[in-house]
């Protein structure tokens, strides 16, 4: 078992107003791409000051340089077409519409590192130890293919797997060698294997959503297998997506548990438990002996600021199933995992990550 960083987080930060500004101007062409990397740099320097100064230990960029959490993969990577999968939201001003994804229309192939223009900087400036984020192969088996698109360049699901995964654990090859401290793969898409009304929508699409399940958690696993452990923390979050407050799945771990759990050979599992919709603790019971439950207590969703008496008492709980030295916390999710953020202050942000670094200390030491 890696480094346990009993106060994580996700990944993502709210942007400051002067970055979506000057995003925004970036992409009408008022701002040259020199003076959107200045922004960006100086908003990266005034995130890791504000997760010093709560006294998390491990920091991120806020995932400033990016559109949303999974954008660079598209940017990145030669294939994705200029179209998207819907998505179902449910919440604030929940509905359908496209996922911030690219689906897949060419053969897939490098151009560049995903994160090359992340990890210099952060690595210059981090405080501390950092991480960097990453979207994991499982995602693209639900968004990334469109019927009469993708099946034009690749026969099956599977076989397009076989280039996201190579393309992914080429990346995580990468960080690891330049020394990376924290290799985090972002899972939301678990959530359709879940949700009845998501696994219906692999079905309509020709998905059987049980095999589907094995085949993408064995493709996050061929991610990670085997690579090298020494001085890094690989781990996965699973969610139930994240944007504007709202989310994508509903459900209980129980479907998913045992496979995910016991096949990926990460040290940590990032686990969203911030409301009723995520079910109880008793899942994790088929966590290995060598792996830690992150559990996503503190809601990136809402202001609202939990009680630490009751995260307490959930710890407790979760405790009932898996020893405390297994156990850390974090929020749920990110709270910006598209640019535009949550619908919370940057206030609210600090005082939820100040309280999980709070009630971290309380329970670890």
């Amino acid at each position: 078992m890696g480094t346990v960083f009993r106060a994580d987080q996700v990944g993502s930060l709210l942007r400051p107003a002067a970055l979506l500004r000057a995003r925004e101007a970036y992409a009408s062409g008022a701002l040259p791409e020199e003076s959107l990397r200045a922004e960006e740099d100086a908003a990266i320097l005034g995130a890791l000051e504000g997760q010093r100064r709560v006294g998390l230990g491990v920091f991120t960029d806020g995932e400033f340089r990016r559109g949303s959490w999974i954008t660079d993969m598209a940017e990145a990577v030669e294939g994705f077409v200029p179209h998207s999968r819907p998505v179902h939201w449910y919440g604030p001003g929940g509905g359908t519409e496209p996922s911030t994804s690219r689906v897949v229309g060419g053969r897939l192939r490098r151009r560049r590192r995903l994160t090359e223009r992340e990890v210099p900087f952060l690595a210059r400036h981090a405080p501390g130890p950092y991480k960097v984020t990453l979207p994991a192969p499982s995602n693209f088996y639900v968004v990334g293919w469109q019927q009469g698109l993708t099946d034009a360049v690749y026969d099956t699901r599977s076989e397009m797997m076989e280039d996201v995964v190579r393309i992914l654990r080429e990346e995580v090859e990468s960080l690891i060698a330049e020394g990376v401290p924290y290799v985090q793969l972002d899972a939301p898409y678990y959530g359709s294997f879940i949700d009845e009304r998501e696994r219906q929508r692999l079905r309509d699409a020709g998905v059987d959503p049980d095999r589907a399940l094995l085949e993408v958690v064995a493709a996050d696993d061929a991610c990670v297998q085997g690579l090298s452990r020494e001085g890094v923390v690989l781990a996965l979050h699973v969610c139930r997506g994240n944007s504007r407050s709202r989310w994508l799945a509903e459900g209980a771990y129980d479907p998913i548990a045992e496979p995910l759990l016991g096949t990926v050979s990460v040290d940590a599992f990032l686990l969203e438990y911030d409301s009723p919709r995520a079910g109880g603790f008793a899942p994790l019971r088929f966590l290995p002996a060598d792996k830690t439950a992150v559990l996503g207590l503190v809601t990136t969703k809402e202001p609202g600021l939990e009680s630490r008496d009751d995260l307490l008492r959930r710890i407790d709980e979760a405790n009932r199933y898996v020893p405390l030295d297994r156990l850390a916390l974090s929020p749920q999710c990110g709270f910006a995992s598209v640019a535009a953020g949550n619908l919370i202050s940057e206030d609210d942000q600090w005082r939820k990550l100040e309280l999980v670094v709070e009630t971290a200390r309380a329970v670890w030491g």
